[in-house]
């Protein structure tokens, strides 16, 4: 019987002692547990944003490409708007060289024509103006994209510059408006791959 009182006790005092050591256990497994799960959200969270930046990367320089500027371009400027009516509807031509890097543009150019008030006449050699140019495109992801050009020319009696906003209408062909520093001038501009034409 005492053999019986002493197991029992015995088991009484194993029984007390394993349950704390029971929820210490539990308690480490379980933080254990949490924290394994938050490395998995974190580094899943992160290769999720990696393969995102990749597909949109992607996805932008193969389906969204900058228009194609770099080379040779002949453009025409036609004023329609003069402080100096002499200038109205004078029509100058260009030969320009672009070079792009990224959305960047920086190129030069030589005035080949000139039809205004004064007369027709072609330009060569040392009688082409020359101008530098500078300027960026504006991508757009829902319709043409548009090219920002200043253009500073080195006249024969003085520097002068204007800008071009343009239409980007496919690699061979951009139209939109120039606005000039002489005579505030303003009016219409084409780019094109191929010389003009009379």
């Amino acid at each position: 019987m005492l053999k019986d009182q002493h197991i029992t006790i015995n088991s009484i005092k194993d029984s007390a002692y394993a349950k704390p050591i029971n929820k210490g256990v539990s308690s480490t497994i379980s933080r254990i547990e949490r924290i394994s799960e938050f490395i998995t959200n974190v580094a899943a969270t992160i290769i999720g944003g990696v393969a995102l930046s990749i597909l949109f990367f992607w996805v932008k320089e193969k389906l969204f490409p900058l228009p194609k500027v770099t080379g040779r371009w002949h453009f025409e400027q036609i004023t329609k708007e003069t402080a100096y009516n002499p200038y109205k509807n004078m029509i100058l031509r260009y030969v320009a060289i672009l070079c792009r890097e990224g959305n960047k543009i920086e190129g030069t150019a030589e005035k080949i024509y000139e039809n205004s008030s004064t007369g027709e006449r072609t330009y060569a050699g040392s009688d082409r103006t020359r101008a530098v140019i500078t300027g960026y495109i504006e991508k757009n992801y829902l319709g043409k994209d548009y090219i920002f050009l200043h253009v500073v020319e080195k006249g024969h009696a003085r520097e002068s510059s204007y800008y071009c906003e343009l239409t980007n209408l496919n690699s061979n062909e951009m139209v939109g408006t120039f606005g000039s520093m002489v005579a505030d001038s303003s009016g219409i501009v084409k780019w094109k791959r191929e010389p003009f034409k009379d």
